[in-house]
């Protein structure tokens, strides 16, 4: 053979190995697995400009990963954004953290507690404010304690028609219920606050307590205001998301106007090795053409509230009469379809 010839055929043996290489590197980016992280409770996500950014309870500490895709959360930038203080009313018990852009800032929400007295009596909702365009950078500034009539946990925020709500999980009692009130400004809410939901079917009272926790908002694809929630203590393997609609129109402060589904909309599947599935987010693919649910989950029984629970992702679809299907859990290793980008 002439060394010409062999020259030419280890050209185009390179540039095979190339483009090999290149179509297994496109796959991988269009093929994900859950769980997207090892462990990672309470998850939220948001889409800002091109990135995700994502957070969930670390305890202690406030941290933020930014990302392009969504599905390689473990190559994420991370940072760490505030730090609990040594005392004080939000020195412990770090949770749930949503990361909301209002009126072109960043604000972060988090539940805490004092260290002193780190319990249900003592649990409120704090804001962080950052004029910076990237939440990884810029100064976070503390706006403080929101006044609520009780103590709780899981708050969250949503615009309808131009105003701003603020949804919380609240002690009432023995219960844990839902209380809704407008915000004033980011930080600061409305005197009108009003209990919509109480638990009141059999499987929001299961591990021994009566809990609605976790709510976040979701538009109808028929003008409804939707809000999803946890439900049942969050160590029983039956933790599940159900939801409150609130038909177009109506009140959003009016308790009568928000009904509640009669059974879960999300919930465990044994059958795909996915217990406990709950306090979730909701996010749109980059092209925005699909919605996406958010969600921690065990991936056996009886593994209850430690730090196994892990963030997984799944695509949902809706039905006709414009509510959400979110279907079943995936199967950990499930190979699934990443968020469109096209």
């Amino acid at each position: 053979m002439h060394a010409l010839s062999m020259a030419a055929l280890l050209v185009l043996s390179i540039v095979g190995a190339l483009i090999g290489a290149t179509a297994r590197v496109g796959l991988a980016s269009e093929v994900f697995t859950n769980p997207l992280l090892d462990s990672g409770a309470d998850p939220w996500v948001t889409y800002d400009r091109g990135y995700y950014y994502y957070t969930n309870t670390m305890g202690d500490r406030l941290q933020i990963w930014k990302t392009k895709d969504i599905t390689q959360l473990r190559s994420a930038v991370t940072k760490v954004v505030w730090r609990a203080p040594a005392s004080g009313p939000n020195s412990a018990s770090i949770w749930a953290p949503e990361l909301h852009r209002l009126h072109g800032k960043w604000y972060l929400y988090f539940t805490g507690s004092d260290r002193a007295h780190d319990d249900d009596e003592h649990r409120h909702q704090f804001v962080l404010e950052n004029a910076a365009a990237d939440p990884l950078s810029g100064r976070w500034v503390e706006r403080g304690m929101l006044t609520t009539p009780h103590t709780g946990i899981d708050g969250t925020v949503f615009s309808d028609q131009g105003r701003l709500y603020f949804v919380y999980s609240a002690y009432v009692g023995p219960n844990s219920d839902l209380i809704i009130a407008r915000m004033l400004n980011p930080w600061t809410l409305g005197k009108t606050q009003v209990d919509i939901a109480q638990p009141t079917f059999e499987w929001e009272e299961r591990g021994g307590r009566q809990i609605l926790e976790g709510p976040e908002f979701l538009p109808g694809r028929r003008g409804q205001r939707i809000l999803l929630y946890s439900a049942s203590a969050c160590w029983s393997d039956d933790y599940s998301i159900g939801m409150l609609v609130a038909a177009p129109g109506k009140n959003l402060l009016d308790a009568a106007s928000w009904k509640k589904a009669p059974e879960p909309v999300f919930k465990a599947s044994p059958q795909n090795g996915v217990y406990a599935p709950g306090h979730n987010g909701l996010f749109k693919s980059p092209d925005g053409r699909e919605d996406w649910i958010i969600y921690h989950a065990n991936s056996g029984p009886g593994q209850r509230c430690d730090s196994r629970r892990a963030p997984r992702i799944q695509k949902f679809t809706w039905r006709d009469d414009g509510l959400p299907n979110f279907g079943v859990p995936v199967a950990s290793g499930a190979a699934l379809q990443a968020p469109s980008d096209k």
